[in-house]
């Protein structure tokens, strides 16, 4: 690359980081995908020691982040952060600024985003996401692919094979599920199950996402979910799309990322330059050689048990309180006890030298499913 001046952009989403460099020219230089495994700081760290060890950081203009995770580490590596939705807008106007209507779903989240052209500028005229089921997501893909024996990338291919997709329930995982344990039970063909699960989330992206909108063509088609070749004839056939209807960008997983330093580049107030990793690291604890296990790892040991042998365990936020120097996990699940038994916490014993202060089980009366939340404080 020379000695040219870079940009760096990053999209920290739920399931993977997408990480591109371009130049003043606006060309992509590098496109990275990186499965983030449940531990998004890490993965972004070990993203940026590697490009450090081949480009100097004084050769970057500035970091430029979005997506769930963009806001966070965008604070901790003073970066640039921007809006995701303007992001993909921004990367679509960039390549294909015939679009006017762009779907994006990767791992837990779907967006319906519509652009329009006014006085020889592209603007968003309106947008929606998916709510907080991930059933019309990437990550219910990948479940039931799972389900059944075959890996995502297994799963795309095979869908092709079929050419009568039975109707499968779209709108929630645990229907779908059903549906496809009867479908098997009738010695119902997998490719034709798979293909039947790409047109229930196409079905369910058009009548949930984009109820009440209209799909105007040509339609960009992108996140990680469009890497999926089943997904992209099931939105064809549901969308009633000609040849040529429906793009698939050549970065498609990576558009926020590259919308990201589009916007950074026209901005007139950016924080230029790369300050190092530092901010990471000590968010992180990575600086204390006698934590190199992540606080992750610890808590996913913790279990949830109610009197009745219920074993849940669903952690949903982890961080580690530089202030308490200790590490908070709140855990959040749903289910329906008998009347009178009461909900106790157990924890591994590997947590005693932590000092774990925890919520006092509590009495549960009433019939009525109900949400429980906790919050552990390991003092360290």
């Amino acid at each position: 690359m020379g000695s040219e001046t870079l940009y760096l952009g990053i999209d920290v989403g739920s399931v993977s980081v997408n990480t591109v460099i371009l130049n003043d020219r606006q060309e992509v230089l590098e496109e990275h995908y990186t499965r983030l495994k449940g531990q998004p700081l890490q993965t972004v760290a070990k993203i940026l020691e590697e490009i450090l060890t081949r480009i100097p950081s004084e050769q970057f203009h500035s970091l430029s982040f979005t997506g769930i995770g963009g806001k966070l580490v965008s604070e901790l590596l003073s970066g640039n952060f921007v809006n995701e939705i303007i992001a993909q807008a921004k990367a679509v106007q960039q390549f294909h600024p015939q679009v006017r209507t762009i779907i994006d779903i990767g791992g837990e989240d779907s967006k319906l985003i519509l652009l329009e052209e006014e006085e020889g500028y592209h603007k968003i005229s309106d947008f929606s996401m998916n709510t907080l089921c991930a059933a019309g997501t990437g990550s219910f893909l990948d479940q039931q692919a799972s389900r059944l024996g075959f890996t995502i990338e297994e799963f795309g291919q095979l869908a092709l094979k079929s050419t009568s997709p039975p109707r499968i329930a779209g709108r929630c995982s645990v229907f779908a599920k059903t549906d496809m344990i009867h479908l098997q039970q009738i010695a119902t063909p997998d490719y034709d199950i798979v293909a039947g699960l790409c047109y229930a989330l196409a079905r369910n992206f058009k009548s949930n996402i984009g109820k009440g909108k209209v799909f105007v063509k040509p339609i960009s088609f992108q996140g990680g979910v469009a890497a999926n070749a089943g997904m992209r004839r099931a939105f064809l056939d549901v969308l009633e799309l000609s040849d040529g209807e429906l793009i698939i960008p050549k970065y498609f997983t990576s558009m926020g990322a590259i919308g990201a330093v589009l916007i950074t580049q026209e901005s007139k107030e950016v924080r230029k330059g790369w300050k190092g990793l530092s901010g990471l690291y000590q968010y992180n604890r990575a600086e204390f050689p006698d934590r190199k296990h992540t606080f992750e790892a610890q808590i996913a040991q913790l279990r949830l048990e109610a009197t009745l042998s219920l074993k849940l365990s669903a952690i949903t936020f982890v961080q580690y309180n530089s202030d308490l120097n200790a590490v908070i996990a709140n855990v959040r699940f749903r289910f329906n006890p008998r009347e009178g038994h009461d909900l106790y916490l157990v924890y591994n014993q590997d947590f005693n030298t932590h000092r774990l202060k925890k919520t006092p089980h509590r009495p549960y009366s009433g019939s009525r499913a109900f949400i429980v939340k906790y919050s552990y404080t390991f003092n360290l």
